[in-house]
Parts: structure tokens; C-alpha cells; sequence
């Protein structure tokens, strides 16, 4: 569905957008605003200013969905080069160190992958968003402080290397310049990812280039770049059936629903289970309470 400035302003839904490099999210939800002409606009997870790839935006009352579905797990595509460490363990931050990389072997790289597969205790990059205090860690970091972040347990289902590069960087160093393929779980890090594999491997490492490719179900082939004209935005019904296991309702029960109520010997598909009127309009998003269904979110009146 084709929506711009129009009377009606835009339909509650999912807008899937291929972020540029150099534009932080924020900004690509500020376009957003001006082409559907409504502020209410948000986006299911951030990416970089150097990242690109798939950015979902919720639209109207769809941002209500974005909570959930920054949840789900995601694709990158990225460059990792090993021999270099950054602040900033991607290639927007100053060069700390340099000790090169030149003679690390195949076999040396798939054996420390191994352990950065799996369910793996990850501590992000200083420079991440996480706050600290109230405050977000790149602010400290900035401000000159020494932040050390605390673990967290992220899940890693693929980190496969693509093709691999020997070059020499502009400084001189004999660096390996990686591209590899990540599927992850919400809040990995895959900057964390480069860093680690360079000092599992007796270097440095970091991230000069990254794109994600998938956003649960969501893929760069159907995102729009932002020289569209006429953004389309997925309904909210369809992106509810896209994204969670669905139960279509009686009557009676619709009208339970509208109002927040519980669903007596109802039995869902899913733990978190999208339920639609007789007509097919969304309604909310229900989850089992023993033999019964309750409300989790509620997205008409």
C-alpha cells in the first residue's frame, strides 16, 4: 500500500527501510515523518551511522508492535579486519593499536570461531548505547571516562567467513580483511564479534564495514531506499501475521477482547499469539496463562 502526505495520513503498518551509511537511525525515522507527514514514527532497533541495511520502522499505532518486534533475531553482513584495534572497535574510531595479522592461518581463524558460536557471555563495545548510570556509555566514553561494561549472554547461530583478504592497510600494517556472514540474536554485537575473533587469534581486531540483511522476517530485498517517492508501508494485520502465530476469533471473543479481557479455555498457538475479529482486523497480542489467554498488548479500542 502506497502512502505519502495524504488527508488521511498514512495506515498504521511496518515501513522496511535500507539505511544508508553516514545517516544514524534517528535521522531516517526524521524522513519518515516528512514523507507520511505524521510524527508517529519509531524503529525496532538502531543501527550505526557506518552501518547499513534493513532499518523497520512502525508506523501509527504499529509502533506500539516495535517492542516486540526488535526481539527477534537478525542477519548482518560484515567486514572484520584483524591486525588493527580501534576505540570504537569499528572503523569510525581512532586506530589504538596495530600489532598486524599477516601470518594468521585459516585453520587458526574457523578454530576461534567456534567459540563465538553458540550462547556466549558477549561484553558489548564501550562506545554502545547501553546506559550507565542513567547515561549512555558513548557519552562517557566521549567525556573521557573509562567504562567497562558488564557481560550478557547473546546467542550467535552462524559466523561463517566468506572470503578473506591479505592486504596491507594505509598505515603500513599487514592486515587480513574478513567477510563474514552473522546470524544473532537481539543485542549482539557484531563489532564485539570482530574484536573478540582478532584477540582470540593473538591480535586486535574490528569492523569496517557492516550491513544487516535480515530483521526477522523482514529482508533487504523487499527495504526502500530513501530516494523512494511513494513509501510503502505493510498494514498492520499483515505484518501481525507475518510476525506471530494468529488465532482467529468469534464474535463474542473479539468483543472480549477490545476490552482487555481474558479468554476463558482458550488455546494459542503461540506464546505470543496475534488474535483478528471474524473480518480479519487485528486486535492484540495474547499469551497462555494456564488454560486460559490473556492480554499482552491491546491495539484497538
Amino acid at each position: 500500500m502506497a502512502a505519502g502526505r495524504t488527508g488521511s495520513g498514512p495506515p498504521a503498518g511496518v515501513l522496511v527501510v535500507d539505511k544508508p551509511a553516514g545517516r544514524t537511525s534517528h535521522q531516517v525515522v526524521g524522513w519518515a515523518r516528512r514523507v507520511l507527514g505524521t510524527r508517529k514514527i519509531g524503529h525496532a532497533g538502531t543501527l550505526d551511522p557506518m552501518a547499513t541495511g534493513v532499518l523497520v520502522l512502525g508506523v501509527g499505532r504499529a509502533t506500539r508492535l516495535l517492542g516486540q518486534l526488535a526481539l527477534t533475531d537478525k542477519t548482518y553482513e560484515a567486514t572484520i579486519r584483524l591486525g588493527q584495534a580501534t576505540v570504537t572497535d569499528d572503523a569510525e574510531g581512532e586506530l589504538t593499536s596495530a600489532p598486524g595479522a599477516r601470518e594468521v592461518a585459516d585453520g587458526a581463524i574457523e578454530t576461534a570461531l567456534v567459540d563465538l558460536r553458540g550462547t556466549i557471555e558477549q561484553v558489548p563495545s564501550s562506545v554502545s548505547a547501553i546506559k550507565v548510570g542513567g547515561v549512555r556509555s558513548y557519552a562517557r566514553v566521549r567525556s573521557g571516562e573509562d567504562v567497562a561494561l558488564a557481560a550478557r549472554t547473546v546467542t550467535v547461530t552462524r559466523f561463517e567467513v566468506l572470503t578473506r583478504r591479505d592486504r596491507t592497510a594505509d598505515d603500513g600494517t599487514p592486515v587480513v580483511d574478513l567477510t563474514v556472514v552473522v546470524d544473532c540474536s537481539s543485542g549482539t554485537y557484531v563489532r564485539a564479534l570482530a574484536r573478540d575473533l582478532g584477540s582470540a587469534l593473538g591480535t586486535d581486531g574490528h569492523l569496517t564495514a557492516l550491513r544487516r540483511t535480515r530483521v526477522g522476517p523482514f529482508v533487504l530485498a523487499e527495504a526502500q531506499d530513501l530516494e523512494t517517492d511513494d513509501v510503502v508501508v505493510t498494514p498492520i494485520a499483515e505484518v501481525a501475521r507475518r510476525c506471530f502465530t494468529s488465532l482467529d476469533l468469534t464474535d463474542e471473543q473479539a468483543a472480549d477482547v477490545r476490552f482487555g479481557r481474558r479468554l476463558p479455555g482458550t488455546s494459542l498457538p503461540g506464546e505470543r499469539t496475534a488474535v483478528f475479529a471474524p473480518e480479519g482486523e487485528f486486535l492484540a497480542l495474547y499469551r497462555p496463562d494456564g488454560d486460559d489467554a490473556v492480554a499482552e498488548a491491546v491495539f484497538v479500542g
